[in-house]
């Protein structure tokens, strides 16, 4: 009898697709670019110029309060104090509107792990493995992969925003706005040409942060990052907790942060905790979990921060390793689905914490090593990582910031977002759209001025809602 013919083994197709795609020829550096620089025909620069409000545009303060609904009741008046206090709070506190006015903008269809909440208040520093301190993008709750052009317009406009609540003149918002999107340009373009290992490990350390700066402004960031430098658990500890009974305990700062004795859903706190900490163990990969297992817990309580993620829920987690003087400050946060989720099609997540920790992981490239995440048996997503290590950002205080140092520090900003993109995406198709010229950045710098038009309108409708008490607002914020 003739042999019979040797079956495939299961799968077989599938491996040959997977072999092919790493066998493929793939496009040079110069094609890319010339496939971007075509898109240009399609999607020209100066469409990005203009923002007129759409016909039947969304209410924003419906947005917020459609979001307060998932978020915790006594809590959520915390958050509208919050973005009451200016435009530039308004912008900081309302991604969610902004993506639904963005989504009628033109994109080119390239596609990068994107931030989704992205201003200039969402930059800063924090330590590498290696105990470098690196500069970056801090916040990446909403992050997912989507248009790159939506962080770009956004960080300008927030750029004129920030000016004009520091008291800047038109003219330094714009050179503010114009200065963030010129230096993404540069930036992108030096990144195409670089190999992809090269641009993965690259960073914006702190040697390199100074190196692009003005002397005066340098001067400013020595001290900035000598600041960071102290800003560990000990430090968290000295200012959250105190020593009771020889066990160190979070000092109460009602309502921002209170230690409680049950969960919202009447669980007591130990058995919430232990079943939290148990889920985001199996998280951690195996390196990490001995590590974390030499510490114990002594205290838990919950705290407001921020503007946008006021409402989720929100931890910190005490504890203590080799003996008192060796604390961690672990914190928990909620992870809601990010803002960019009805308008990018993307992987279904199981637990948007995941998401969460992966886009901090593509774009950060230096992150904390405690990122990890789960869902609860009530079926909120959470993530978790340390609360602060060598971390810092930069406060838009009109009484303390130098307004004239603006475009400055929106350049050090555009050349983290292009990193951070070209991290993700395919940084010489991107450049090749860009191009040498000026003329995009001066598109997105005019989008950034009407943009921040609309945000004072918005946050002038935020007012009016406070007032006549559409809103609930808090008197401490």
């Amino acid at each position: 009898m003739q042999n019979a013919m040797p079956v495939a083994p299961a799968g077989a197709k599938h491996y040959a697709e997977v072999l092919a795609r790493f066998t493929a020829p793939a496009p040079s550096v110069e094609e890319r670019m010339a496939a971007g620089k075509a898109l240009r025909g399609k999607v020209p620069h100066e469409s990005h110029a203009d923002y007129h409000p759409a016909p039947g545009r969304q209410d924003p303060v419906a947005l917020l309060e459609a979001q307060a609904k998932t978020r915790l009741a006594n809590l959520v008046p915390i958050r509208y104090a919050r973005m009451l206090a200016s435009p530039f709070a308004f912008l900081r506190g309302s991604a969610i509107v902004m993506s639904a006015d963005l989504a009628g903008t033109p994109v080119t269809g390239l596609t990068v792990q994107a931030c989704g909440d992205m201003h200039v208040a969402n930059f800063g520093v924090f330590a590498s493995a290696e105990r470098n301190l690196v500069f970056g993008v801090n916040d990446l709750d909403e992050t997912l992969p989507a248009a790159w052009e939506w962080d770009l317009k956004r960080l300008a406009a927030s750029a004129v925003v920030a000016g004009k609540f520091l008291g800047a003149d038109k003219v330094l918002c714009e050179d503010a706005a114009r200065a963030a999107v010129r230096s993404y340009r540069k930036r992108m373009r030096a990144y195409a040409g670089m190999g992809n290992l090269a641009v993965w490990y690259s960073r914006i350390d702190e040697r390199a942060v100074l190196d692009s700066l003005s002397p005066q402004v340098r001067k400013d960031a020595e001290r900035f990052m000598a600041k960071a430098r102290q800003r560990g658990s000990m430090q968290v500890l000295e200012r959250m907790a105190e020593l009771v009974d020889d066990r160190h305990r979070i000092v109460e700062e009602r309502p921002l942060i209170v230690r409680e004795t049950h969960m919202p859903d009447g669980r007591p706190i130990a058995e919430a905790l232990g079943r939290t900490l148990e889920l985001y163990l199996d998280s951690l990969p195996d390196d990490r979990k001995p590590l974390l297992a030499r510490y114990r817990i002594m205290d838990v309580a919950r705290k407001v921060v921020g503007v946008g993620s006021v409402g989720t829920r929100c931890w910190v987690i005490l504890l203590t390793g080799n003996g008192l003087e060796d604390p961690l400050f672990l914190q928990y946060k909620e992870a809601q689905r990010s803002v960019l989720a009805p308008y990018f099609k993307t992987r279904p997540w199981k637990c948007e914490g995941q998401r969460v920790v992966v886009g901090q992981r593509i774009i950060q490239g230096a992150p904390d090593i405690f990122l990890g995440w789960g869902v609860q048996e009530n079926g909120i997503h959470f993530y978790m990582r340390q609360l602060r290590d060598m971390k810092g950002g930069v406060t838009m205080d009109p009484a303390t910031t130098r307004m004239k140092t603006l475009p400055e520090y929106c350049k050090l900003c555009g050349w983290a977002l292009a990193l951070a993109h070209a991290k993700s995406g395919d940084p010489a198709a991107i450049a090749g759209y860009l191009g040498k010229s000026d003329r995009m950045d001066e598109a997105v710098a005019r989008f950034a001025v009407a943009y921040a038009g609309q945000t004072d309108r918005d946050h002038d409708a935020l007012v009016k809602a406070a007032k006549q008490k559409r809103i609930p607002v808090a008197r401490t914020a």
